[in-house]
């Protein structure tokens, strides 16, 4: 095949963030691995599942560490990189870091792409961590049967400013930065029922840079920040909830969406990572009477490079709903509230 009859999107079994392990798989694989109280300096690890380990250096200084790396969820391999660098830089930006360096990670089935397009899945990466500052200074490569694409990527914050996913407080309103719906639409574009316009679309939302996390953690007045992946605004929130020992509810009239969102997940356009989630956090959500399956599959989207989710006091959450806009984050939205009380609800 020649590389414009190559559909990166058909080469795996999944893509971007869908490709993750259903929560409840990773809980049992992490479960007796109590690393933090056998390392004082660290952090952050594992045990409120957020978005990138921090290991304090001193008073000043802590470094942040991250991995993500998946298969294709779109057919240009540019766009392809330039979508799992940003979902891995995410990571350090939601900890209230800033990156400083990254390494590659590619597995690649290099009896099936030629090489120009495996250079042009690097080159997307390298354009996306150029746009924030960072080199991409090394990494590792392996022949793979399906694709694979990602960074680890390292990042530095100030203790006093890192922001954890478990310091959400009753009386916070949340604030959600991007659209959801990616998943549902990388479904509609493996069964090639996405047009130029919808894929132009998705590309945006999921290479925009989330790096106004540092900026939110420089206010005393955001709590928590965490970034919306693969386990979609459910999962995540209720890693907040879990973490923080809160309970927090969401509006689903208020979150925002990719355009066509609705519309594709009413037509069946659904993940398989989508009915994963439900299945293994579905038990711990309160959702309203009447809410349509496909509704949700909405609501346990898996989203790719997705937006940051931000637990924020409500005198505050006007005032930072406005910077979101003017920043270039225009589906910013107020999406629910954190109350006292455990899990996650949906009104």
């Amino acid at each position: 095949m020649t590389a414009p009859e190559i559909r990166l999107s058909q080469l795996s079994h999944g893509g971007g963030c869908g490709c993750k392990l259903a929560p409840a798989v990773l809980r049992e694989l992490l479960a007796g691995q109590p690393v933090g109280q056998m390392f004082p300096q660290l952090l952050v690890g594992t045990e409120t599942s957020d978005d990138a380990a921090v290991w304090q250096i001193d008073d000043k200084t802590a470094v942040i560490a991250t991995t993500d790396f998946f298969m294709p969820m779109v057919d240009d391999p540019h766009a392809f990189g330039r979508i799992a660098a940003t979902n891995a830089i995410s990571d350090i930006y939601a900890m209230g870091g800033h990156p400083i360096m990254a390494l590659a990670i590619l597995g690649m089935p290099i009896d099936k792409l030629p090489a120009e397009m495996i250079r042009e899945i690097l080159e997307g990466g390298r354009a996306i961590c150029a746009e924030a500052g960072i080199p991409v200074a090394g990494g590792h490569s392996i022949d793979s049967p399906e694709p694979i694409y990602g960074l680890a990527v390292i990042g530095l914050v100030d203790p006093a400013k890192l922001r954890r996913n478990a310091d959400a407080q009753p009386g916070d309103m949340l604030i959600l930065t991007k659209g959801l719906g990616v998943g549902i639409y990388s479904a509609a574009i493996k069964k090639s029922a996405l047009d130029e316009a919808g894929i132009a679309e998705m590309i945006a939302s999921t290479t925009l840079l989330n790096r106004i996390g540092p900026e939110l953690a420089e206010d005393p007045g955001v709590h928590a920040i965490t970034d919306v992946t693969g386990f979609g605004i459910l999962g995540h929130g209720l890693e907040m909830a879990r973490g923080s020992d809160v309970r927090v509810v969401i509006e689903r009239a208020a979150l925002p969406l990719l355009a066509r969102a609705e519309e594709l997940a009413q037509a069946g356009h659904i993940t398989g990572a989508s009915t994963r989630n439900w299945a293994a956090y579905g038990a711990e959500v309160t959702l309203p009477e009447a809410c349509p399956d496909w509704a949700r599959a909405l609501l346990c989207d898996p989203q790719t490079s997705g937006g940051l989710l931000v637990a924020v006091a409500p005198e505050a959450a006007e005032g930072w709903l406005r910077r979101l806009h003017d920043a270039g984050y225009p589906l910013s939205a107020i999406v629910g509230r954190v109350e006292e009380g455990q899990g996650i609800a949906v009104i």
